[in-house]
């Protein structure tokens, strides 16, 4: 008996932690790192999806600007910057009724991270790398 395909609202997570694109850097840093969050969509004032915000562009953001100068000069360089800085603007999204499978072979394809799912422009979830690791699991 063939099993129905998997949608992506069956393994995303649907807890999103979001910021504004006027939020210091430094906020994204230490929601990311007290979450061990490594996505962080980030949204206009009206809860639309407008940017993602990684590790890695923290990484770049903070420490290359700081370049060695310590973790008070990291610091001082988060604390100066804005989310919208540091934030893609091209974010990839799905639905939440897209399968599984088209998710799968798009991270794969892009060699990204997560998926963002929306829905009427909001953000209803997001699915990672980590989701598809927790599902291989549960096989």
């Amino acid at each position: 008996m063939q099993h129905p395909p998997r949608l992506v609202r069956d393994l995303m997570t649907s807890t999103v932690v979001t910021l504004g694109r006027n939020d210091a850097l430094r906020s994204a840093d230490d929601i990311m790192r007290l979450g061990r969050i490594r996505h962080l969509p980030i949204v206009d004032e009206e809860g639309k999806l407008v940017g993602i915000v990684s590790q890695r562009d923290l990484f770049h953001s903070g420490l290359v600007r700081a370049l060695g100068y310590g973790t008070r000069a990291h610091t001082r360089a988060l604390d100066s910057l804005d989310v919208k800085e540091a934030m893609h603007t091209e974010v990839v999204t799905l639905g939440p009724s897209a399968p599984l499978a088209q998710a799968a072979k798009l991270m794969l394809e892009r060699k990204i991270g997560c998926v963002v799912i929306v829905e009427d422009s909001q953000v209803v979830g997001i699915l990672t790398e980590s989701d598809f690791v927790r599902l291989a699991l549960e096989a």
